[in-house]
């Protein structure tokens, strides 16, 4: 038996991709159209806004938790959480946590450090450049990273509230994190951090001046990889 992945969702678009990589990636593991056990809660993403716009990373390890419990009496075996911003919380969460989790960072800082890229470009909202949710994760690995600029997480972030959580997407946010990711590879970046789970919905590989590390997809391939080689805890 594979084990029972548990979701805390947080923005729709990004825990939308999430949830889909799993489903449609599981069949590369467990055969045709297989996938592992996946539940999945979210409490409202405003609710969210308002402990982070107050710097209360209490609050936002409450809806967590809360989030956590109910995905644990769903018969999850493990948590992961499609959303980089909140993980400035877990440190209140791990301990109460009914559950253990993957932690979205260290996956991506140890998938860079296997690729061999020594500095990373942060992208993400204010509230998660401000953090240092990657940092200490980066810096764990060995590598360098470069956060932007003020100017830069006024634009990023307004996109991101105001556009790719609502499910709008167009050309000219896509210059904008061009631009932004340019300058880090001026800088000296060799790879950037896909920081915010709905980034991957219109950067890639494909129109990014750097190499990309999705956050949202590599988390899910580490909950997929996680669950179909732990032992089931049922």
């Amino acid at each position: 038996m594979t084990q029972h992945i548990g979701i805390v969702a947080c923005s729709a678009e990004g825990a939308a991709l999430c949830y889909k990589t799993i489903c449609v990636e599981g069949s590369g593991l467990m055969g045709p159209h297989a996938h592992p056990e996946v539940s999945m809660h979210t409490h409202s993403l405003a609710d969210y806004v308002v402990c982070l716009d107050r710097g209360d990373r209490t609050g936002v390890a409450e809806l967590m938790l809360s989030s956590a419990d109910k995905l644990a009496k769903a018969g999850a075996d493990f948590l992961i959480c499609p959303d980089n911003t909140i993980h400035q919380a877990m440190v209140h969460v791990l301990p109460r946590s009914p559950l253990p989790w993957l932690h979205i960072a260290e996956v991506v800082a140890a998938e860079a450090a296997a690729r061999g890229y020594r500095k990373l470009g942060i992208t993400g909202t204010r509230w998660l450049i401000d953090s240092e949710v990657y940092p200490e994760k980066i810096e764990a690995q060995g590598l360098a990273w470069l956060r932007p600029t003020e100017a830069e997480r006024d634009e990023t972030n307004r996109i991101i509230m105001g556009e790719l959580v609502q499910g709008v997407f167009t050309a000219e946010a896509v210059a904008a994190y061009q631009r932004v990711m340019n300058r880090m590879k001026a800088e000296g970046c060799d790879a950037v951090i896909l920081g915010c789970t709905e980034i991957p919905l219109i950067m890639n590989d494909g129109n990014s001046p750097l190499p990309t590390l999705d956050s949202t997809r590599l988390l899910a391939r580490a909950a997929l990889k996680r669950a179909v080689t732990a032992p089931s805890g049922k």
